[in-house]
């Protein structure tokens, strides 16, 4: 099964393209889409143009987003949350199942402790990953909530999977 995680973000998503196998999970890819423009609008349709390319590249068979966390900045979360919607969007678009993960879930499944830093995660993924070199965090973020959806939707546990 081909996965493309989401790491979503206004100014940088960060993506990540794993196969998995049962147990076995291989690097495909990974990038950041940065967004262009000054209004809200063009920047998200910036970063809707930029994931389509992702989708029609790599021709995932599903996808993970990570659930948005809630800050103390009203107006960032909000806007964040429009920048997540794209990111559920597009491959909703292409008839994908889309998985959705906190950010404690993620880490907790890569790392093994839910409130791990990016440069443990980032860590966790290559060891788990041979021969990936992510983007950035935000790209090694992408492939940790790829990997949570390899472990979850491979048949280990139940998930909650919303189309």
């Amino acid at each position: 099964m081909r996965i493309l995680g989401i790491d979503p973000g206004l100014r940088t998503m960060g993506w990540g393209v794993i196969e998995a196998d049962g147990p076995r999970m291989r690097h495909v890819a990974n990038g950041l889409c940065k967004s262009e423009g000054k209004e809200l609008a063009v920047r998200l349709l910036s970063l809707y143009h930029q994931l389509e390319e992702v989708m029609a590249a790599y021709a995932p068979d599903a996808a993970a987003v990570e659930q948005t966390f809630v800050n103390k900045d009203a107006v960032g979360t909000l806007k964040l949350g429009q920048a997540r919607a794209i990111a559920l969007l597009v491959p909703a678009k292409a008839g994908l199942i889309v998985g959705e993960y906190a950010p404690n879930k993620v880490k907790k499944t890569v790392v093994g402790v839910g409130h791990a830093d990016k440069r443990q995660v980032e860590h966790m993924v290559k060891l788990q990953l041979p021969g990936c070199a992510p983007a950035g965090p935000d790209a090694a973020d992408a492939l940790a909530v790829a990997i949570c959806h390899a472990f979850y939707a491979g048949g280990r546990l139940p998930v909650e999977v919303r189309a």
